[in-house]
């Protein structure tokens, strides 16, 4: 039996869907038993959203306007991406296929929609910006200082980092997993890092400004320009229109069908069969109440994890920087900001917390990253393995084979193209680029979902969520297209 969906694409196979405990391999699934094994794929996203919007661009925004009408676009932008996380996970989740290779089914088809799709998220990271800044870090805590404009040894950290990108994929059992718990430990010194540190340092009337800020409506603050905002807007909690591109780790941790069609390995790990074509599940009573115990996870996951740990990951460093802005009298500029508050805390309190933030900063912009970097990769493997029947002969059914030399190609482009601009200035292009993917890909998923199994349909006011990212994200992206041909549609 088999179910077609869209156009081009084979048919799904049809199964159950597993369950959960089945799949996680507990007798019982409680709350540890949650927390140990079903929370996941949220800590991968949030790993990578905590580095560029989080380190980098709201606390460059704050640091030089304020909370007020910075705070309520990162607010907006989070609400709207953790919707849109849960429809592309929706999709994963009831056909088990990584939305890159899911994308083929809508017409046209493949030969429009996979190309583009890997084209659109390699040209919307690979400018490096993220690894730059990393390397920047890493220079200052090398150092205790921090590196003199245009020195040529942060970007060979941040080519340094990238090969311990190889090595962590390349001594996993199952990458995702190897993912999930490097998160697990940076994610969570770097949260509880960041309250210590707030908690010493910040005083309760910038903690209320900060809170304040995210909460009240406002206009953007004069002077801020609209690529500035937009890539705000881009990179708080994750990519906007991009956020797919992570989401296919839900078929590798197992969730729903994705237990059906299998998940990337690592070089020790067994080599299971990862499927070319999805599986869905029939619409009976027993797959309903199956799917919503999935469901349940899945919003748990994205909920309270991921949005509750975006948006302390946006308030606490946002924080700091107005509070190092207040102190030192000085404003962060594209070329500091990777190591203004640490810079100001070393003036300020002394080499220990100097070398604290400097730290965390390393940890945070390096978990970003190591998702980005991977994610780029299982991307581009995911397309290749799930569409080209001669690639898969050729690789024997092993994606392995594919993933790690363009892995390896990926980490030369990378070290030539972040010699090209500041870090900051190359994170803000990413952030923009990814709100291209607002005006695409919601449209697609709306498509897809539509004809899923009935139990996994969206609502009718899902849609209209979809809609409001389009319009969201993509005014950003329009009005960054203005202004690099000439005048933005609209100035602050």
């Amino acid at each position: 039996m088999s179910v077609q969906l869209g156009k081009t694409r084979p048919p799904l196979a049809v199964d159950d869907l597993p369950q959960p405990e089945e799949v996680f391999k507990v007798p019982r699934l409680g709350w540890v038993q949650i927390i140990k094994f079903a929370i996941g794929p949220s800590l991968i996203a949030l790993g990578i959203s905590i580095g560029s919007g989080e380190w980098l661009l709201g606390p460059q925004a704050v640091g030089q306007y304020g909370f007020i009408g910075v705070g309520w676009v990162i607010t907006v932008s989070a609400v709207l991406q953790t919707f849109y996380n849960v429809e592309i996970a929706r999709n994963v989740m009831a056909t088990g296929e990584a939305p890159v290779v899911a994308w083929g089914r809508v017409p046209p088809g493949v030969l429009l929609w996979v190309p583009l799709s890997v084209f659109v998220v390699i040209f919307a990271f690979i400018a490096g910006g993220w690894a730059a800044s990393a390397g920047q870090g890493v220079y200052a805590l090398v150092h205790g200082e921090v590196a003199p404009s245009g020195a040529e040894e942060p970007r060979i950290w941040a080519i340094a980092l990238l090969v311990l990108v190889f090595l962590i994929t390349v001594a996993a059992r199952r990458i995702s997993r190897s993912l999930e718990l490097a998160n697990w430990l940076m994610v969570g010194t770097i949260l509880v890092g960041l309250v210590l540190i707030d908690l010493f340092v910040v005083p309760f009337s910038v903690w209320w400004d900060g809170i304040r800020g995210f909460v009240t409506p406002a206009l953007p603050p004069e002077g801020i320009t609209a690529t500035q905002l937009g890539g705000l807007a881009g990179f708080t909690a994750l990519a906007s229109g991009l956020n797919w591109y992570v989401m296919g780790h839900y078929r590798d941790k197992g969730y729903g069908m994705g237990y059906r069609t299998g998940y990337i390995s690592g070089m020790r790990g067994e080599r299971p069969e990862l499927k070319a074509v999805g599986v869905t599940f029939p619409d009976d009573q027993a797959n309903t109440s199956m799917w919503k115990r999935w469901y349940r996870l899945l919003l748990l996951d994205q909920w309270v994890v991921f949005f509750i740990g975006a948006m302390l990951g946006m308030l606490l460093p946002t924080i700091l920087m107005a509070h190092a802005v207040e102190v030192s009298g000085e404003k962060p500029t594209p070329a500091t900001v990777p190591t203004f508050v640490a810079g100001v805390l070393d003036e300020e309190y002394g080499r220990p917390m100097f070398y604290i933030a400097l730290i965390l900063g390393v940890l945070i912009l390096f978990s970003t990253q190591l998702g980005i970097f991977e994610g780029m990769v299982r991307v581009t493997t995911d397309a290749a393995h799930g569409t080209s029947p001669r690639l898969r002969k050729l690789i024997e059914g092993d994606p392995r084979r594919f993933y790690y030399p363009f892995m390896l190609f990926l980490i030369v482009v990378i070290a030539v193209v972040l010699h090209q601009a500041l870090p900051v200035n190359l994170v803000q292009w990413s952030a923009n680029m990814s709100n291209l993917g607002a005006l695409i890909y919601p449209f697609l998923l709306m498509y897809l979902n539509s004809r899923l199994p009935k139990p996994a349909r969206p609502r009718p006011w899902h849609y209209v969520i979809l809609v409001l990212n389009v319009l969201f994200f993509g005014f950003f992206f329009v009005n960054f297209v203005a202004d690099l041909v000439g005048d933005p549609l609209i100035t602050f």
